[in-house]
């Protein structure tokens, strides 16, 4: 018989369907790291979200088969370590591809508009004493005509294509960063940069894109162009980035991820009073809609791998 651990139950509002198969279920709202080996002990199949799976407490866990991972980015599982010792690792995939580009279309048009601005205007009072019958305080300017440049062109960033496209916004592909040739309907990658009204990010964090976006590449940047950041904490060098807002060097940015998550110990963008930084709390991914659908996802994958079907795996595991 199966033993499910699943270890942080608390971080979605949504309900998983039991497996159809033989199996123990135990769920946890929160885990703590000091934790992970006392409740994986006897698990045969660990269900996680964000808390790190590293070898050290892997080790420990000779019974441990399957990692279900209830998103998509698996950055904080040792991937080589499961490799070696038989592990499989099965992700979430597309759940969120209404959700998210939606969230991005709301931020874009937050920056663009300056939504966070005139709104403090608004509350301090400015509108109510203006002479005239608007208030024109700050600029806007239109979508529409404008380009989008998207670096990392999986199942989202198509999405937020497709999206964008609709409201009639250029977009442009980038190529990987010093990759050459550039590919066919991709945009070398500093040229997206440089041409780009708004630039957003979907791509993974790996060791080739941490730091991605760093003062180099934002110094190519337009002085009006906005950067939105939905994928992971770590691809921009947040220090970067900050001296980058202060000069007027970009336009605006919104954040839906930083480098540390929940920032427990603080975080650069969260001490800036600036009326074009948005930061929003990692909830892109999280309509009740999309919650529910990686929810049916993670089940539908468990239940794979026990069937011996490759569904979602991130490695082969022979």
């Amino acid at each position: 018989m199966e033993q499910i651990v699943f270890i942080e139950r608390d971080t979605f509002h949504a309900e998983f369907r039991r497996p159809g198969f033989d199996h123990e279920w135990i769920e946890y709202g929160e885990t703590e790291r000091g934790q992970i080996v006392e409740r994986l002990r006897d698990a045969t199949i660990a269900i996680c979200n964000k808390l790190p799976l590293r070898e050290p407490d892997l080790s420990l866990l000779p019974k441990l088969k399957l990692i279900a991972v209830a998103a998509t980015g698996v950055d904080n599982i040792d991937l080589s370590y499961c490799q070696s010792h038989g592990i499989a690792v099965c992700n979430a995939r597309n759940y969120a591809r209404h959700s998210l580009p939606e969230h991005v279309l709301m931020l874009i048009l937050a920056l663009r508009r300056n939504l966070i601005a005139y709104t403090k205007d608004v509350r301090d009072g400015k509108w109510q004493t203006a002479k005239q019958f608007c208030l024109l305080n700050h600029p806007i300017h239109d979508l529409h005509g404008s380009r989008l440049g998207i670096i990392g062109y999986g199942s989202l960033g198509k999405a937020v294509a497709a999206l964008c496209e609709s409201i009639g916004m250029q977009v442009l592909v980038a190529e990987r960063k010093h990759a050459t040739p550039t590919r066919t309907e991709r945009t070398e990658f500093s040229e997206v940069l440089r041409l780009s009204d708004v630039l957003t990010l979907h791509c993974p964090l790996t060791d080739e894109t941490r730091n991605l976006i760093d003062k180099e590449e934002l110094q190519i940047m337009k002085r009006e162009a906005i950067l939105i950041n939905t994928a992971r904490g770590g691809l921009v060098r947040e220090e970067a980035l900050v001296e980058a807002l202060q000069a007027g060097i970009i336009g605006g940015a919104a954040f839906d991820v930083l480098s540390e998550e929940p920032p427990q110990h603080g975080n650069i963008l969260l001490e800036q009073d600036l009326p074009n930084l948005i930061v929003t709390p990692h909830i892109a991914w999280s309509s009740r809609e999309a919650m529910q659908t990686l929810a049916d996802q993670v089940i539908d994958n468990i239940e794979a791998f026990i069937r011996g079907d490759q569904r979602n795996l991130i490695n082969t595991i022979r």
